[in-house]
């Protein structure tokens, strides 16, 4: 290969020597085809060099060579930027400017931004250079063996063809991979999970104790933490509802698809019918203080005496605790601890992954797409799971995937296959909203 690639090369020249202008075709990349080119509106800001490379690039979609046009010309701007910032910073003594343009963000944050973002940026153009290279290696690999005078030449050609057309095929994934929308800080996100009975009595306050210890076995497998926030349960010791703190490497995007209806079809210990009740779940992205910041003013609290079980303390002291955020009167109360103080912890913990994901909904609704996701909105009215203890199978419905092991899955070994599944199918409509430019 590498021994084709050079005589490719000194052929190369030799054409260039006699035929500059089809070398300078030959050599453009990035630039599309006339039959697709019509698609797409030019970038008004896109270097004349940019437009006249995109031809060997021309296998991605017109939506994604537009991404590519946008990625280096924002790479360009970055440098551009960056290279003011140090210029300033020169002509101060070294130190940054506090504000390097009216109204921006003060210099040395915003150097630290752009230094973040031109290493990506740069990773990604040089990802692109090497897809352009491996192309024109494979092109030139296929040419030979399809029509080379030469046999012996011919023959190795068509040794390395198809090993080349492997190495592009896997560079063009990694750079769809890189352009797919990303969450950026969600990776060590930690989670507020919540889980409540559904319809069902009895049988279903059982099973959202189930549920609930699903959770918090797989969460002691990941090595996670798991800190009971509340618990409240009836008579039966089923779990009318419960909140938990999760906190962890890939917490969220692990959990996240957790959200909605779990529905279970079993016979209960004291019937002989089969029984069909659901308990609810929500996974709250918990926020950090840069995300969101809860006003003091607009919080109102009230101490009461906790009552139900736990002694003569718990039913004397006004340890409960309930918190209101008034302008959207969400409302938390606690009463689990006998610490008046770490009641109101918890809530306020709780009160703030609420009124987060209130807000965050909010934004999603007003940038959603007309398109309903492949893996579903994540409302927690929508049915996204069935366990059926008869059958032992479980099925997520959303990507209609089924599974045999219900004890595996109740005691949190499964959990993870299913989040890897949905988690693909996530990247694969990420994938298709980027190739048809919804993205």
């Amino acid at each position: 290969m590498l021994r084709l690639v050079h005589i490719a090369a000194r052929r190369r020249v030799g054409c260039c020597a006699t035929n500059r202008q089809a070398t300078a075709t030959t050599a453009s990349t990035f630039t599309s085809p006339p039959s697709i080119g019509t698609r797409r509106r030019p970038l008004p800001l896109a270097p004349p060099l940019l437009q006249a490379r995109r031809r060997h690039l021309s296998t991605f979609t017109p939506a994604v060579l537009t991404r590519l046009d946008q990625m280096r010309v924002r790479h360009a701007q970055v440098e551009e930027e960056l290279n003011g910032l140090h210029t300033a910073a020169s002509a101060d003594g070294g130190q940054p400017q506090q504000q390097y343009q009216p109204g921006s963000q003060p210099a040395a944050v915003r150097l630290a931004a752009l230094s973040k973002e031109l290493a990506e940026l740069s990773e990604l153009v040089e990802l692109i250079e090497d897809l352009e290279k491996h192309r024109a290696d494979a092109r030139f690999l296929e040419e030979t063996a399809k029509g080379d005078p030469d046999p012996e030449m011919a023959a190795m050609a068509k040794e390395d063809v198809t090993s080349a057309r492997e190495t592009v095929a896997a560079l063009e994934e990694r750079v769809l991979r890189r352009l797919l929308p990303k969450d950026d800080g969600d990776d060590d996100r930690g989670v507020i999970l919540e889980v409540r009975a559904g319809t069902g009595g009895d049988e279903a306050s059982l099973f959202a104790g189930e549920v609930f210890g699903m959770y918090e076995r797989f969460a002691a497998a990941q090595k996670w933490r798991f800190e009971i926030l509340s618990a409240s349960r009836n008579e039966f010791g089923g779990l009318k509802e419960a909140a938990a703190a999760v906190q962890g490497h890939l917490a969220y995007p692990v959990l996240k698809f957790e959200s909605g209806v779990h529905r279970v079809q079993r016979v209960p210990v004291n019937d002989s019918r089969l029984h069909t009740s659901a308990a609810t779940v929500a996974v709250l992205p918990e926020p950090q203080e840069v995300d969101f910041k809860l006003d003091a003013r607009d919080l109102k609290f009230d101490v009461y005496r906790a009552s139900g079980a736990g002694g003569q303390h718990v039913n004397t002291t006004e340890s409960a605790v309930r918190v209101t955020h008034m302008p959207t009167g969400i409302v938390v109360a606690i009463q689990d601890e006998r610490s008046q103080h770490k009641n109101k912890d918890k809530a306020i913990k709780i009160l703030r992954a609420r009124v987060y994901e209130r807000e965050q909904a909010k934004v999603m609704a007003a940038q959603a797409s007309t398109r309903k996701s492949q893996v579903g909105s994540g409302d927690r009215s929508e049915r996204i799971r069935t366990y059926n203890f008869a059958q032992d199978r479980v099925t997520d419905h959303r990507i209609s995937l089924s599974k045999h092991g219900i004890d595996r899955m109740m005691g949190g070994d499964m959990l993870e296959e299913f989040s890897e599944a949905l988690q693909s199918a996530e990247e694969a409509e990420k994938l298709r909203q980027l190739l048809e430019g919804e993205v």
